[in-house]
């Protein structure tokens, strides 16, 4: 409202307030004006000369004049019209500054000369309320603690109306507060003040600071006011605990993670400001010490890393709890549970345990056999736990599980330890990870040796050569066996089977050592005796039981040139020399004489060949060298000397060659000799028997005598062993009669090489050659000649040869 007021009514104002002073003042000397603040200028207050009962005339000839005592002319008189009037705007509240006064005066004097007369004047000036409340401060900061109770009273600084009475301020108000409100007091000097007062307790983490309107309002009319913002900040106590963002956590990390490694950084908040919300981290006491020695938390960042190595197979899960401490006076604390679950990684390799191992085993163990236990392990997980086991195919094994990562190692073949004497058994695990990752344990199973094995001569038949007139105890051969077992069942032990050979056991020619097989000869032999043997030879391991096996040997006896042939026709009675006569008129290519030499050697040394060492004439006769035949090339003529000389060697063909000789002497005569007729038997003549016939007579009974005694011991011999498997050979009787020629015509004849006949040659002496059949031991061939002179029978003997038959 506008504080000014228009001067017609405060001309009314003025007028009525100094009648009002006049009657209430009749006796005193002052005058007293009343005249409210902020008049305009020009503004009359009174007409001072009527109110004094001064002359208008000569008012002005008297010089009236005002003097202010403040020293400052706010008022003035018109000195035509005596009236008072304002020149210059007055402020009740800068004229009288106390806050105290109630009323405010302007004290002035009014001197008029001609006679001088003083008059005082007292101008009160009214207060209107031209001021509105207001604070000194505009803005009220106030600060109170979150833990103040409520109906805490706090003081606020008052309004200030320099107006008085009623335009001072009257009362207060506040802005809606749920927390505040405020109580009006009275001071005694009537000031009005405020005190703010805390309705409900403050919380500085819901609300940290409250903004509050404060509202001074005065008594005038219209009122004015005055505001202030109360600034009312929250002073935090430590009344909130650190807060994580979650209660607990689980998390994974994968082992082997290196060290440094960020797990999780940890978040607590605390609503509380300052050092109340400074937080430290640290483990509770239910932490573990592993966990604090493969962890590091941080204790100003809540960063939890990786402090050592962290392996899956030796903790998987950490179970730790982290405490949020603040800082306050009275800390509290907040925590959190962290459960941190290592990932697998396939970082270990599978692992095998032999738990049960059986060597060395026997080689004949039966299949299906256990002879192992091995488990399997992997201190990963899934996958990368998972362990599979294998050994190489071709082995005479086989896994079968028995539990869970147990295994059994069985025999799936028969074994045999001659041709694999040990295993090496290689256990391969391989787990299923990605990569796979394997292991391997290898066992070395040996294998005892059993008596399965029977020994064996490398051959089943063995024929053995041995050159005859060996040296008495030669080695023959060595017949080794050989036994693929081992120790005692493969020591061997040599034996000859026996048997008697010829009425000989055979331990009396042959002996073979008994550790080493040596085959020895214990006599010398002789071809044309014996020509071969044949008997068994075992060999036997000693074992238990003991096992053997026996080989055949045939020992054959190897002729040797030992033997010079033996000239058996032309008959000599002494010395080598022969004489025979031919007639001179013997036709050409006649049989003159024939050369028989036989040799008791085999085969190549037997075979005889004749030839001429010295001939009279080499133009007359012919020398067959492979039957001994002499014959005429041409017929006699009368320039041949009568006598001829003939010198014929036999030679066999052994290495060295041996030979005979015998010479020939032939006489030509006259006189035709007699011819024989072809091949007839004829009986002897008895007549012409002369001593040498005797001898011979009793040369061939006893030869007969002791044949037939041989034949009766072998016919004995026969029926008490079986009969040999070879038959013997036919025998053969024959008779050669006389004929044209000087010679019988003879025949070597053999079987398998040996000689089953001897041959009788017949001179001109004789008139009959007799061949029979040798017999199978002990006989001799007989050769007799009959002389024609004499009359006498000669005969020589010579051993045959012995043929023995496997049994």
């Amino acid at each position: 409202m506008d504080s000014r007021i228009n001067g017609q009514s405060w001309r009314r104002y003025v007028s009525a307030f100094i009648l009002l002073s006049a009657a209430m003042n009749t006796a005193s000397a002052v005058t007293h004006y009343s005249i409210p603040e902020e008049m305009e200028e020009g503004s009359v207050v009174a007409n001072l000369a009527a109110d004094l009962g001064l002359d208008m005339k000569t008012l002005s000839k008297r010089k009236i004049r005002l003097d202010v005592i403040a020293g400052k002319k706010y008022l003035d008189v018109n000195k035509e019209t005596g009236e008072l009037y304002i020149v210059e705007n007055m402020d009740r509240e800068y004229l009288c500054s106390s806050k105290t006064a109630t009323t405010c005066f302007l004290k002035m004097e009014v001197i008029i000369e001609n006679p001088v007369r003083i008059f005082n004047i007292e101008l009160e000036i009214v207060d209107i309320n031209d001021n509105a409340p207001h604070f000194r401060r505009d803005i009220i900061n106030l600060d109170i603690s979150e833990s103040t109770p409520a109906g805490e009273r706090f003081s606020l600084s008052n309004a200030i109306d320099p107006d008085v009475g009623t335009n001072s301020v009257k009362t207060y108000h506040i802005s809606e507060s749920d927390n505040f409100d405020i109580e009006i007091q009275t001071g005694r000097d009537g000031s009005k003040f405020a005190d703010l007062i805390l309705k409900k307790a403050l919380n500085r983490e819901e609300h940290a600071v409250h903004n509050l309107i404060l509202t001074a309002v005065d008594g005038g009319v219209p009122a004015r006011s005055g505001t202030a913002n109360i600034i009312v900040r929250v002073l935090d106590t430590n009344d909130n605990a650190p807060q994580f963002d979650k209660d607990s956590y689980n998390i994974n990390i994968m082992e082997n993670s290196p060290i440094g490694s960020l797990v999780v950084k940890l978040n607590a908040t605390d609503l509380d400001e300052g050092t109340n919300s400074v937080i430290v981290y640290s483990y509770s006491l239910y932490t573990s010490e592993k966990t604090h020695e493969t962890f590091s938390l941080n204790p100003d960042s809540g960063e939890i890393t990786v402090k050592e190595m962290i392996n899956y197979e030796d903790f998987r899960i950490y179970d730790m709890e982290v405490i949020a401490t603040d800082r306050g006076t009275n800390s509290l604390s907040g925590q959190c549970k962290i459960t941190i679950l290592v990932t697998d990684m396939n970082d270990n390799h599978p692992e095998i345990s032999i738990k049960s191992y059986q060597s060395p085993i026997k080689e004949d163990i039966a299949v299906d056999t256990v002879i192992a236990v091995v488990s399997v392990s992997d201190k990963d997980s899934g996958e990368n736990g998972i362990v599979d086991i294998h050994i190489a195919d071709e082995l005479p094994f086989a896994l079968r599980e028995n539990s869970d990562n147990y295994y059994e190692l069985v025999v799936s073949e028969p074994l045999d330890r001659e041709k694999v004497p040990e295993y090496d058994i290689t256990f391969t695990v391989t787990d299923r990870g990605s990569p796979p990752l394997s292991d391997n344990e290898t066992m070395t199973l040996e294998l005892l040796d059993v008596n399965d094995n029977v020994p064996q001569f490398p051959q089943s038949f063995y024929t053995m050569p041995v050159m005859e007139n060996n040296a008495p105890g030669a080695l023959l051969s060595s017949l080794t066996a050989f036994d693929p077992d081992l120790h005692e069942n493969q020591y061997l032990v040599y034996f000859i089977i026996e048997k008697e050979i010829v009425n000989t056991s055979i331990s009396m020619l042959f002996s073979i050592n008994p550790e080493n097989g040596n085959l020895y000869a214990l006599k010398t032999f002789d071809y044309e005796i014996e020509k071969e043997f044949l008997f068994h030879i075992e060999a036997r391991d000693s074992g238990v039981p003991p096992l053997s096996s026996n080989v055949t040997v045939h020992i054959i006896i190897v002729d040797q040139n030992d033997n010079t042939p033996v000239i058996v026709s032309p008959w000599r009675v002494h010395g080598s020399v022969v004489e025979e006569k031919i007639p001179r008129s013997t036709d050409k290519g006649s049989l003159v004489s024939k050369v028989i030499a036989i040799d008791t050697d085999s085969v190549q040394n037997s075979r005889i060949t004749y030839q001429f060492l010295q001939v009279t004439d080499a133009t007359l006769f012919s020398l067959d060298q492979y039957n001994g035949d002499i014959r005429t090339m041409r017929m006699f003529s009368y320039r041949d000397p009568r006598h001829q000389r003939l010198v014929v060697i036999a030679k066999d063909n052994g290495v060295p060659a041996l030979s005979a000789t015998v010479t020939i002497k032939l006489s030509t005569v006259e006189t035709a000799v007699k011819a024989y007729s072809d091949m007839t038997e004829v009986p002897l003549e008895y007549d012409i028997f002369s001593d040498l016939n005797l001898y011979l007579v009793i040369g061939l009974g006893s030869v007969s005598f002791l044949l037939l005694i041989t034949i009766l011991v072998t016919c004995v011999l026969k029926c008490q062993k079986p009969m040999p498997s070879k038959a013997a050979p036919p025998s053969r009787n024959s008779v050669i009669s006389e004929r044209n020629s000087t010679i019988a015509d003879s025949t070597l004849v053999s079987n398998d090489a040996y000689w089953y006949s001897m041959f009788l040659a017949e001179t001109r002496k004789g008139k009959l050659v007799v061949r029979q059949p040798v017999p199978k031991a002990g006989s001799r061939y007989i050769v007799s000649s009959l002389p024609r002179s004499t009359g006498l029978t000669e005969t020589s003997e010579s051993a045959a040869s012995t043929l023995q038959y496997p049994k």
